[in-house]
């Protein structure tokens, strides 16, 4: 198992590496230029020269490469030409906001989708399936925002049941210890504080966690009406085994493989996807940073948040390959 961690982690270099060279490479060939996009209206010729010496566009490209290379590995990640904050300074500022949505869209896609799915299968045929698999087609198919302005407008300006926009109501005089708002109101005891959070969180994950719930509500039905009808089941039930027991020891836990590939693969999804629900909901994590970042040609934003996503989705996916010997006790053999 420690070998695997570290081959999978010595993998990881050369994959960064050939990714920072396309993403140097691709953004330098969009249209526009930087320093005139951030300048606008005041963009004079010698403005524009001021500012792409100060931030080195104007030397030839392997140099640049070269000097972001060595940067990069010694943690910088280069300056905002935007903000001219530290690029790695505004991403632990704005990360835990970009996780905590994240995590709380995931809860809302496993735990509802799993148990959805499984019931699809159980009732294979019946009209509470197809009201499952329809419904399932039409998650993947409303675009984020359009779900997220929906909801924004039933539940937060029709009903008012919940807040519009944000992260926590700033009347309330919340103690941040890790930007984390639901766990620094857990840490200090202002249940208040973390139970606003939690109130704010609740219609952007549902936003966010729409279409992983649907991708997830299918693919565990597929799965469990394939393992279903595979001989050991069979041979389990002739046995004289209780249906509860089959279809939790031989069913469930062996239909949960490709579940988890899914699962893992939208948790990488669900961090880049945050971009227009955080838009929307005005909840100032890395994606709407990012969002703001791009019609500024912002060149040091862009490469680092594109090799945190890849970083995320390379770590995820070797928990997830982990987690199958968890599940199947063959794959820890083999």
């Amino acid at each position: 198992m420690l070998r695997l961690i570290v081959r999978r982690l010595a993998l990881l270099v050369p994959v960064l590496l050939g990714l920072s060279v396309l993403l140097f490479v691709w953004l330098r060939a969009l249209p526009g230029d930087p320093a005139a996009t951030l300048l606008g209206q005041r963009a004079t010729p010698a403005a524009v020269a001021r500012i792409t010496e100060a931030y080195g566009f104007d030397r030839p490209l392997p140099v640049q490469y070269v000097t972001y290379l060595g940067n990069l590995l010694t943690g910088d990640l280069g300056t905002s030409t935007r903000t001219g904050e530290p690029v790695v300074a505004s991403f632990f500022l704005r990360f835990p906001a970009t996780v905590e949505l994240s995590v709380a869209a995931l809860l809302v896609a496993v735990v509802l989708g799993i148990p959805l799915g499984y019931l699809a299968a159980r009732r294979h045929g019946s009209a509470l399936d197809t009201l499952l698999v329809g419904g399932s087609l039409l998650g993947t198919v409303v675009p984020v925002f359009f779900l997220a302005y929906l909801l924004k407008l039933v539940f937060a300006v029709q009903l008012g049941w919940l807040p519009t926009a944000g992260r926590q109501d700033p009347r309330i005089d919340a103690t941040h210890v890790t930007n984390f708002y639901v766990l620094d109101g857990i840490l200090t005891g202002e249940w208040d504080a973390a139970w606003d959070a939690v109130v704010h969180l609740v219609l952007p994950a549902v936003a966010l966690g729409t279409i992983p719930l649907a991708i997830i509500v299918r693919i565990t039905r597929a799965s469990v009406l394939e393992v279903t009808g595979l001989d050991y089941v069979r041979t389990a039930e002739a046995k004289g085994l209780t249906r509860s027991l089959v279809r939790r020891r031989h069913v469930l836990r062996n239909a949960m493989l490709p579940v988890l590939t899914t699962v893992g693969l939208q948790t990488g999804l669900l961090l880049s996807g945050a971009v227009l629900t955080e838009t929307v909901f005005a909840f100032n994590g890395i994606g709407q940073y990012l969002f703001e970042s791009i019609s500024a040609l912002d060149y040091p934003v862009l490469q680092g948040y594109i090799l945190f996503i890849a970083v995320i989705y390379a770590l995820v996916n070797l928990l997830v390959d982990l987690s199958y010997g968890v599940v199947d006790p063959r794959v820890r053999v083999s």
